[in-house]
């Protein structure tokens, strides 16, 4: 009997927000005029990247690395998200969810790895800067790109094995937007100590550990350029540092304030706005503060659409 319990569920329903039927068109433009702006976005900076050969650098080469994951990262739930909005029976398959959350939280872990990994670029950039191009090999930054994906990955990996192997006794109401960890945990009805410990693990490594090296290299980075004696020399600088910096502020702040403030029924509803916005702005804004804060990718941007114009006027 408990086994037939274990088997039985075969599909999710993801009824997030569901209640508010009159959000449901609005919901559906604006994760889509998001989801464009993303891909445009994000794959306008891949191209950029690779076609400007000032920007052969590590820094560029981690950023190209980050523009990539957003559009996977959003690509893995939006197209579904915006399906289930327009959709009246609001599903998704067993296999399709156990796909959606490890990708999703596999790409969030190389995130939270990879903005670590550009904040020791700069901070051997600006305080070691003779010393850069050796540091900073080649070998080296392409090793920490990779291991930033493969431990992010495996991870996910890991998590989503053992929680979709636990038994869900018929419990296949989501109440979230998307396949989500804590959100599957609760449909769990066996112990879940391990899950759970795992979870506070990962936590640790993916999120809190980050953060910390994040900090200690930025406390680096403002007294080597507090040290600076060039007014100019400060200002290049703080110009290319601001755009990480203000990545890691968007990502993190968003990421802390969703999962680390006390829950309660009464604010359900905004949490679940809050995290579609952090699922699906934050990775908008990515390319547009690069853009912006960054006078190399805009000067890359004009050169390769001036090229292309002037191709078109021949």
């Amino acid at each position: 009997m408990e086994m037939g319990n274990y088997s039985a569920v075969t599909e999710f329903f993801l009824v997030g927000l569901s209640k508010y039927s009159e959000l449901q068109l609005f919901l559906f433009i604006f994760c889509l005029i998001t989801y464009v702006i993303i891909l445009l976005g994000n794959s306008l900076l891949i191209i950029i990247s690779i076609l400007d050969s000032r920007l052969h650098t590590p820094m560029y080469f981690f950023l190209g690395n980050l523009s990539f994951l957003d559009i996977c990262y959003t690509s893995s739930f939006i197209p579904t998200m915006l399906i289930i909005f327009r959709s009246e029976r609001k599903s998704i398959s067993f296999t399709g969810c156990a796909l959606q959350m490890v990708v999703s939280l596999g790409l969030g872990c190389t995130e939270c790895v990879l903005l670590a990994v550009m904040a020791y670029d700069r901070y051997v950039a600006i305080c070691n800067p003779l010393r850069y191009p050796i540091i900073m090999n080649r070998v080296l930054y392409m090793h920490m790109a990779a291991w930033s994906w493969i431990i992010g990955c495996l991870n996910s990996l890991v998590q989503t094995v053992l929680i979709m192997m636990l038994p869900f006794c018929g419990n296949n109401v989501i109440d979230h937007l998307t396949c989500e960890l804590l959100a599957l945990l609760k449909l769990i009805c066996s112990d879940i100590t391990i899950n759970v410990l795992i979870m506070t693990v990962a936590s640790i490594v993916f999120l809190v550990i980050p953060l910390l090296l994040i900090f200690i290299s930025y406390v680096f980075i403002l007294s080597t350029i507090l040290r600076l004696n060039s007014t100019e020399g400060r200002k290049k600088a703080f110009s290319t540092c601001s755009a990480h910096l203000a990545v890691v502020v968007l990502f993190y702040g968003s990421a802390l304030f969703m999962y680390m403030k006390p829950k309660s029924k009464d604010t359900k509803t905004f949490d679940e706005i809050v995290g579609l916005t952090y699922g699906v702005v934050t990775p908008m804004l990515n390319p547009i503060i690069y853009s912006l804060r960054n006078k190399e990718v805009k000067e890359a941007v004009k050169k390769v659409l001036s090229k292309y114009l002037h191709s078109w006027k021949i």
